[in-house]
């Protein structure tokens, strides 16, 4: 198999991961979770198990497929996610089967319908986070030459996930129940910079985290795809 080959085989499978963990993200972040660490106890919603995923994917596609082709899994991303949620509307408005064996009365709407706001912020935030980090991604690239792999990789994630963070926060929180009220009353500003600052913190130490597998995964579409970074430009 020729490089070119290898190459498009490799992005069409990236693409396909990149749109999986996006999707999985969204439809799980309406679950939140606690756990108890020892120093400190994490609370956040389950997305948070896959979205990071997608800081690596974008970073890897931005290295080897430059700019342009990261930009093109985003969109990608932000249409497939779109068009989830026009199924699960359409999901939502069909009648329900009255029959024992069916899934029980609301229990897909309390699911669904009380997700939406959420999953549309979430897609908001995640399209200026993306295109911000790709940008900033490429500009450490072209500022070091090509250089230090892991000031790039972790530098666009702590910028671009700061505006993530505080976009979902004030967009679902605060914009979403005021645009569309329920039981909740809109959150504060204040507690939106608190809770924003808090899904910060964890994305930054994912982040951290996530630095090593930046290197394994080089080594793998290079030694094992012979695909080559793109240069600094």
């Amino acid at each position: 198999m020729n490089t070119r080959a290898s190459a498009e085989i490799v992005y069409l499978w990236l693409a396909g991961l990149f749109v999986a963990s996006l999707l999985i993200a969204d439809l799980t972040g309406v679950k939140l979770f606690e756990l108890d660490v020892g120093l400190f106890t994490v609370r956040h919603t389950c997305g948070m198990v896959a979205f990071p995923i997608t800081f690596l994917l974008t970073d890897l596609i931005n290295e080897y497929y430059g700019p342009r082709g990261a930009r093109r899994i985003v969109w990608l991303g932000l249409a497939m996610g779109f068009f989830v949620f026009l199924v699960v509307n359409v999901s939502l408005a069909l009648p329900r089967w009255e029959a024992p064996f069916n899934i029980a009365e609301g229990s897909f709407e309390a699911v669904f319908a009380n997700s939406r706001v959420m999953y549309v912020a979430s897609l908001a935030a995640y399209l200026v986070g993306s295109l911000l980090d790709i940008s900033v991604f490429g500009w450490l690239k072209r500022l070091t030459a090509g250089r230090y792999v892991w000031l790039r990789a972790t530098g666009s994630t702590v910028v671009s996930q700061a505006i993530d963070s505080f976009l979902v926060t004030w967009l679902a929180f605060s914009v979403g129940r005021a645009l569309f009220p329920t039981d909740a009353a809109p959150m504060p500003m204040p507690e939106v910079l608190t809770t924003a600052l808090t899904g910060y913190t964890l994305k930054f130490a994912l982040a951290l985290a996530l630095t090593p597998v930046i290197y394994l995964g080089r080594v793998v579409l290079s030694r094992g795809f012979g695909l080559t970074p793109l240069p600094a430009r």
